[in-house]
């Protein structure tokens, strides 16, 4: 059990969780924007590298199935948070992807109550994950009246409009999932 928490992908996971605070504090402490957005293309780096790793090793585990999905939610929710307050991203665009957070977290309780795991990452919440995970950087390029924020600025809001469609729809169906569980459970437990 040991090993199989410190194999290569795991500590590549928990890298990434350690740097959500510091990548909090570049956004909002010193407004360090270059240093911020080194470290998120360097967490999204290590969030592709961890699945390979962890497929050509053979070195995937529980561990690493719920440290990954953390890194990103903490990921996502910190730069939300960031964005925010800096003025980057309006308020209604934050609040439908918290609440869709709020929801995946209630229907995972729901789940586990039940006696379920938490349901498998979807292609579409990998694909969500991975289209916001392109639109913060963008976003953070369209600060300024620079010419590459000129050039960034189109491309952030495609990447964010996209990203914030398919992490609502995610959610929605992580909410179908457990519908349908629960449903299945109380119908096997009525026979």
């Amino acid at each position: 059990m040991l090993r199989e928490a410190f194999n290569v992908p795991n500590m590549l996971s928990l890298l990434r969780l350690a740097g959500v605070p510091v990548f909090l504090w570049l956004l909002l402490g010193p407004r360090e924007d270059g240093w911020a957005l080194a470290l998120l293309v360097f967490s999204a780096l290590t969030d592709w590298l961890d699945g390979k790793l962890a497929r050509w090793l053979d070195q995937m585990s529980r561990l690493g199935q719920l440290l990954d999905p953390a890194a990103d939610r903490l990921y996502i929710g910190a730069t939300l948070v960031a964005f925010l307050v800096r003025g980057i991203v309006p308020w209604w665009l934050v609040v439908p992807l918290v609440v869709r957070e709020l929801v995946v977290g209630v229907c995972i309780l729901l789940l586990r109550r039940n006696g379920f795991l938490p349901p498998d990452v979807t292609y579409t919440g990998k694909a969500a994950t991975f289209v916001l995970m392109y639109a913060f950087p963008f976003l953070l390029l369209t600060q300024g009246g620079s010419n590459v924020a000129a050039v960034a600025r189109p491309i952030a809001y495609a990447f964010t409009a996209w990203g914030c469609v398919l992490y609502v729809w995610s959610g929605a169906l992580y909410v179908i999932q457990t519908i349908l569980a629960i449903r299945g459970a109380a119908r096997t437990r009525a026979m």
